[in-house]
């Protein structure tokens, strides 16, 4: 039976910002890798390479506000996440050509194997609740967010 990721697993409260500022993907991108980076114990420039190429197979602009973009790496111990809401919403290619203002960074060891994809499947789950993203858009700071990612009833595994 496959092992199941809860939400708390992979984010802490110091892996959330509350108000990326950023006006275009790539900046997103980098600046999400730039704030994961020392957090994950791996280079910044290497972070987002790997998110970079992730993007040129397909946008991870899910739709309805929300990026979960992801990728393996070597240096890592374990699946790690980052969140970030963005000051204002960006354009991201989404598949639904709408602007995104949700950014859920997914970071997996390069051996990760199902636990990066249980850890994506848990993390898509999460965000597919349009009221607990519209409460994450209202939230005050990362202390609000991270309690409403880590309480909602969808964070408890996939």
């Amino acid at each position: 039976m496959a092992r199941k990721i809860m939400i708390q697993e992979i984010i802490s409260p110091q892996a959330i910002v509350a108000s990326l500022d950023a006006s275009a993907k790539k900046q997103v991108l980098q600046d999400i890798a730039g704030f994961a980076a020392p957090l994950a114990g791996v280079d910044s420039l290497a972070v987002f390479d790997v998110l970079w190429e992730r993007e040129k197979l397909g946008t991870t602009g899910v739709g309805s506000g929300i990026a979960i973009p992801h990728g393996k790496m070597a240096g890592l111990g374990d699946v790690q996440g980052f969140f970030a809401r963005l000051a204002q919403p960006i354009a991201f290619e989404s598949i639904d050509d709408k602007p995104v203002d949700l950014v859920f960074l997914l970071l997996a060891p390069a051996d990760a194997g199902a636990d990066h994809l249980h850890a994506l499947a848990t993390v898509s789950r999460l965000l597919r609740d349009p009221r607990l993203c519209e409460a994450i858009r209202r939230a005050k700071d990362e202390s609000a967010i991270y309690r409403l990612l880590t309480e909602a009833p969808t964070a408890q595994a996939a």
